[in-house]
């Protein structure tokens, strides 16, 4: 099968299959006349990163996650256990989002919302004391963000 064959197959567009490929996570096979050529082991690879991705599994995740499908003995625990994982940093996320949320919305409380130029949201942003925290979690990596 061609690229863009595959491309159809997975759902996935042929440029994010040349990038899968160029990460070293597929590989697939070139015929003499330069095209590339796809088995349909390769498309079941494509379709898990495809489906990986879609559910917020980073890119090294999915390495992981071809690792264990192409290993004949990975253990289904592994791969529930990495699941889990990926739940459990999910969790974390909307928790700090949660927590953002309920912080902006203290915010647009505290503002009138007149025509004003006084606003005490942005009095607020500009305070030094009682500097708000937050973390965005990207990946597998956390950054930690605050205004002081």
């Amino acid at each position: 099968m061609k690229i863009g064959q595959a491309a159809q197959t997975t759902g996935l567009s042929a440029k994010s299959i040349r990038y899968y490929e160029s990460l070293g996570l597929v590989q697939s096979e070139r015929l003499d006349n330069g095209y590339r050529h796809y088995s349909p082991q390769c498309l079941k690879e494509l379709q898990l990163v495809a489906s990986a991705r879609q559910v917020g599994f980073s890119l090294e995740e999915c390495r992981s996650l071809l690792t264990m499908f192409n290993n004949q003995e990975c253990r289904s625990i592994d791969v529930k256990n990495q699941v889990l994982g990926k739940v459990a940093q999910i969790d974390q996320q909307v928790q700090q989002l949660t927590s953002i949320r309920t912080t902006l919305l203290e915010l647009a409380e505290r503002c009138i919302g007149d025509e004003s130029p006084q606003c005490a949201i942005l009095q607020n942003l500009t305070a030094r004391q009682n500097p708000m925290r937050f973390t965005l979690v990207e990946g597998e990596q956390g950054t930690e963000n605050s205004n002081d």
